[in-house]
């Protein structure tokens, strides 16, 4: 047979396969609920100081909460609507619930199993001690008691049920205590709600009690413990027969129906109303909780019993970040000390650093003060016609929304597209629209019935008699807390390609445009999905011609499953494929006959990682990219995002050394993910060196910076 003949052959049994088979997708809230437990590891493991651990143990928590507050509603939701239809895995809605509540109840015993064996008595060891009542001396809970009579009790409200008083409203997150309360005259039971303060803390230090000097230990007890030890003061001539912690979790998951209003603010303000009502979809109690209590809560917040979850010990373990923030530095990472690119000196001019090459900033190893000296820059250069941006999470504390406000009063053209719809970022962007428009920035929100998800500044500035554009995208927000613990590239150019589709982005969002056409970048909803399947097109026609095919993909989230299917083909004609997904991947790598050139990892580190790097083609050959989207249907089908190539060889060079080569190394940070979905973490070997992907990384970053080109000298 003819060289051809094979490839031709290769190229149809490839192309006739379909891949439909649910055995070769993984259920995507199994996926994450995976990925959460990764993160609960790493409250397990000693290698990381102890502090650092208690703050994996609250980021768990805090992330099992946005779970449930966001995806588990709309699966209940299909059930109740009777529609439970399999997506690609071959899960409907109701098998979903039973395969959440099975993997949510071993991450609850496993997260009291952490605390109380390993990270409480650890954390006594070091002078931080979480007392309960009955730890404290005599003297002691005298003082307790009169710092509650003073701090806590004027702030309590004890609400009874009975029939002039209904079941009162639960808010959602906050800890309540249940308290069985006995009239000693009709010898009658009532239930009573108190809510535990949420502007309080909820570890109360005992120094506050007057007894205990300040130093050294810290020793606390908390909130829920203080309150329910005293509780018989808020029931005078009530016997309290016992109290029980209780915790509501509410959907919150907006739906905005943008048709309805004409106004977008309109229709977000009214949903921030109605989002504290939202229907309730966990309930969580403490140990030992009598039946009829739970049986009464249920019935009261209408939940299933099989959305009942029982804790052992802390519940609201987020709260633990209090813990993290003692002043106890020896227990915690050596702080990090981010890097200014060499050729970005302080005082320097950002525009002639930019005209002379284009700048790659890898965020936190790379300062995030660039980016904002850049936005500060045009603010006030006489030379800045227009600045224009999009912001996606801001934050509370926004410098980069504040140079926009300096920029429009000095009478810069600002145009601010804002997404109103960012999940629970709605009242900060709100609160800036609102600050821009009264600076006389232009503010529009985007695409209707999309989300813009892009991370663009566009930069319009006079030079000697013509326009240049400057342009920074990134593959994350615009907000230097985040900056500071999120991995994330940014790319500063004036490339005038790059600089053209810009505007063309600008326009499409402000204004009216069907089809606007790109000369460089990809962008979603109408080019991204088809660039992405062109270029694993691409060298799957490489693998077939025999010649060396290679994809490599960074990304947070690998859920669309005409992506996977297309990297399964790749995989079947002879492609070697290298993912690094930090997430949610519904793809199985190593499937004999399907992925067995698929590797897939993931990687749980100090910082989170974040960006999305897509790299194509063999070494030497590699064609790379970064982008703002996940490869999910949302991200590809309803949202604005962009995609745009890097072509400067050095940052091509820098993408794969900081990016690639880091997950080749690490021996102790990543896990890599079986065919049956499940993971297994790197360990060194007896005679290794633990060897971590993000420490190597900075060290790269580092080694590439001190080799960079000298720093542009300061304009005059």
């Amino acid at each position: 047979m003819s060289a051809l003949a094979v490839v031709e052959q290769t190229e149809s049994k490839v192309s006739s396969r379909d891949f439909a088979d649910p055995q070769l997708f993984v259920n995507r809230e199994q996926s994450w609920l995976d990925f959460n437990r990764r993160v609960l590891e790493q409250a397990a493991d000693a290698d990381w100081p102890l502090l650092e651990r208690v703050k994996f143990l609250a980021i768990h928590a805090a992330n099992l909460d946005e779970f449930f507050m966001v995806r588990v509603p709309g699966l209940h939701e299909q059930v109740e609507a009777g529609v439970d239809e399999p997506g690609a895995d071959g899960y409907g809605a109701r098998e979903t619930l039973k395969l959440i509540r099975a993997r949510v109840q071993e991450q609850v015993q496993l997260t009291n199993d952490i605390w109380h064996t390993e990270l409480e008595p650890a954390l006594a060891r070091e002078g931080i001690r979480l007392l309960p009542w009955q730890a404290l001396s005599p003297a002691m809970q005298q003082a307790a008691r009169r710092y509650f009579h003073r701090e806590v009790f004027p702030v309590l409200t004890p609400l009874t049920v009975d029939p002039l008083h209904p079941f009162p409203f639960v808010s959602n997150l906050s800890l309540s205590l249940g308290v069985e309360v006995r009239d000693p005259r009709t010898l009658e039971t009532h239930f009573a709600r108190v809510k535990v303060p949420e502007s309080l803390p909820r570890f109360i230090f005992t120094h506050l009690f007057g007894l205990s000097p300040v130093g050294p230990r810290f020793e606390s007890i908390a909130l829920e413990e203080l309150i329910g030890n005293n509780i018989h003061d808020l029931f005078p001539g009530a016997e309290v027969v016992a109290w029980h912690v209780f915790r509501v979790t509410r959907d919150m998951d907006l739906e905005f129906l943008e048709d309805e209003a004409a106004d977008l603010r309109s229709v977000v303000d009214r949903e921030l109303r109605r989002r504290r009502f939202g229907a309730p979809v966990r309930l969580e109690v403490s140990v030992g909780m009598p039946s009829s209590i739970r049986s009464f809560l249920l019935e009261k917040l209408e939940i299933e019993s099989a959305d009942l979850y029982e804790v052992t010990g802390l519940l609201r373990c987020s709260d633990l970040w209090e813990l993290y923030r003692l002043a106890r530095p020896d227990l915690k990472d050596q702080p990090f000390v981010a890097r200014q690119p060499a050729r970005w000196s302080p005082g320097c001019d950002p525009f002639a650093v930019i005209e002379a090459s284009d700048v790659l900033l890898h965020h936190p190893y790379d300062s995030f003060s660039p980016v904002l000296e850049f936005l500060n820059r045009a603010a006030v250069d006489r030379d800045v016609l227009a600045v224009k941006m999009t912001l996606y999470r801001a934050g509370s504390n926004a410098e980069a929304v504040r140079a926009l406000i300096r920029a429009a009063e000095n009478g810069k053209q600002v145009a601010v597209s804002i997404e109103l719809k960012a999940r629970f970022d709605e009242e900060n962007n709100l609160a800036w629209a609102r600050e821009l428009e009264k600076a006389g920035a232009h503010v529009f929100y985007g695409a209707p019935r999309l989300k813009t998800h892009a991370k663009v500044i566009l930069v319009v500035r006079r030079e000697g008699g013509a326009l240049r554009r400057y342009v920074h995208l990134s593959t994350g927000n615009y907000n230097a807390s985040t900056a500071s613990s999120y991995t994330d590239f940014g790319l500063l150019t004036c490339d005038p390609a790059i600089g053209e589709d810009a505007s063309q982005l600008f326009n499409s969002l402000s204004g009216f445009s069907i089809s606007p056409e790109y000369k460089v970048l990809s962008v979603a909803p109408l080019g991204l999905r088809s660039m992405l399947m062109a270029k694993i097109d691409e060298q799957i026609e490489r693998a077939t011609k025999g010649l060396p095919a290679r994809i490599f993909a960074k990304l947070n989230a690998l859920v669309d499953p005409t992506l996977i299917r297309a990297l399964y083909r790749a995989s079947c004609a002879g492609v070697e494929v290298e993912l690094l997904v930090r997430g949610i991947c519904c793809l199985r790598p190593g499937v004999p006959g399907v992925s067995e050139r698929i590797s897939v990892c993931s990687l749980v580190g100090r910082f989170l990682e974040h960006e999305r790097v897509l790299v194509v083609g063999p070494a030497g050959e590699e064609q790379c990219y970064l982008a703002s989207a996940d490869w999910m249907p949302r991200n590809l089908d309803r949202r604005v995002e962009t995609l745009f190539p890097v072509t400067h060889e050095a940052l091509r060079r820098q993408i794969i050394a900081e990016c690639v080569e880091p997950l080749h190394v690490d021996n102790c940070r990543v896990y890599e993910m079986t065919p049956s979905g499940t993971y297994r973490r790197r360990t060194p070997l007896p005679n290794q060196k633990p060897v971590d992907a993000q420490l190597h990384t900075s060290w790269c970053s580092r080694s590439n910076r001190a080799n960079a080109v000298p720093t542009v000298p300061p304009s005059p």
